[in-house]
Order: C-alpha cells, then structure tokens, then sequence
C-alpha cells in the first residue's frame, strides 16, 4: 500500500521534490522578480518535513514570491548571482514589510468584495 510505503520512507516521493525543469522554471521567476523590482531581499527557507528547501523574495514595498530550490547553498548562490542579500529564515524571520503587504492586500479585496 502507497499510503504506509511514504510513513516508512520507501518508495514515496520526498517532499517538495521537484524536477529540473520545474527548478529551471523557479529560478527564471526568482530572476525575473528580483530584476523588476527594487530592494528586494531573500530569505531562505530550511527544508521541513512538508517542503523542501525554498527562497522567498520581498520587495522593497512587501511583495514577495516564493519557489524551491535545489538547496540551501543554491539559494544563497543565486541571492549572489542577483547581487541581493540573503538571509536565514529561521535565524532572522520576516521582514515587517512583507506583513504589511499582506495586511494591505487582504483589506484590499475586502474592499472590493
């Protein structure tokens, strides 16, 4: 049974696994963000049992995107090829900025629903 194969470990997929395209295709939007955007700032994100290793961008006004990455060293890696810095997550937190965000979004779409 598929079910307790993944409890054990064997056979199920690991978790967030992606393919190479899907991890291609992340980091040509990570790029593509931090390129259009200013003060924009990485946090990397550890792996947990739910999901793999993740970098989350934020904006200098909050907006954020998050993708997965290969690894934590990746992350830093492609937070050095974009010239922004690169935080640990679990060390630091969030930026106050990206709740701020948030909390304007959703006021937002109360707003118009």
């Amino acid at each position: 049974m598929g079910l307790f194969r993944r409890i054990r470990g064997g056979g199920g997929s690991r978790p967030g696994r992606a393919g190479r395209g899907d991890l291609a295709e992340g980091e040509r939007h990570l790029t593509d963000f931090a390129r259009s955007r200013r003060g924009v700032e990485a946090y990397v994100e550890p792996q947990t049992t739910v999901t793999a290793v993740t970098v989350l961008l934020v904006a200098g006004d909050g907006e954020w995107t998050r993708r997965r990455v290969p690894g934590v060293r990746a992350a830093h890696t492609l937070a050095g090829k974009l010239g922004i810095p690169a935080y640990d997550a679990a060390v630091v937190g969030y930026p106050q900025r990206m709740r701020d965000y948030n909390r304007r979004q959703k006021e937002q779409g109360e707003q118009q629903g």
